[in-house]
């Protein structure tokens, strides 16, 4: 982080820019919910905000631990229990069941590789 010039807040503002990218390419309307971290999709008749990925880091001498939670083809029964952000009355989705179908992991994976690079300013060498 201290080399890219990043504080904590712009380092998860980056992360949840390079998923809504991501999930966008996928045709499915994300972004950000005020109080809340990760990516979210908005409202939508009978269906609550849902999260399609949680962000959790720890940062120490400017180095980062841990990450994000993208739900790709993620079993979401297990959601059931518990209440993401710690909201009742929101949910939670993955791309699986935004769509119905299985979704190919290394291409998504892929895609939001090159989102990172580019948000982020990185060259892979």
């Amino acid at each position: 982080m201290e080399q890219l010039q990043l504080t904590a807040r712009r380092y998860i503002f980056l992360l949840e820019e390079a998923i809504i990218r991501t999930v966008e390419h996928y045709g499915i309307n994300a972004g950000r919910l005020e109080g809340a971290t990760g990516v979210w999709l908005p409202p939508e008749k009978d269906k609550p905000f849902r999260k399609i990925c949680s962000i959790g880091i720890k940062i120490s001498r400017f180095v980062t631990m841990h990450g994000f939670a993208f739900n790709v083809n993620t079993n979401l029964d297990y959601f059931s229990y518990i209440h993401p952000c710690g909201f009742v009355d929101k949910g939670v989705i993955s791309l699986k069941n935004e769509f119905g179908l299985e979704q190919n992991f290394e291409e998504v994976k892929q895609f939001l590789k090159n989102q990172l690079v580019e948000v982020f300013k990185l060259e892979i060498i």
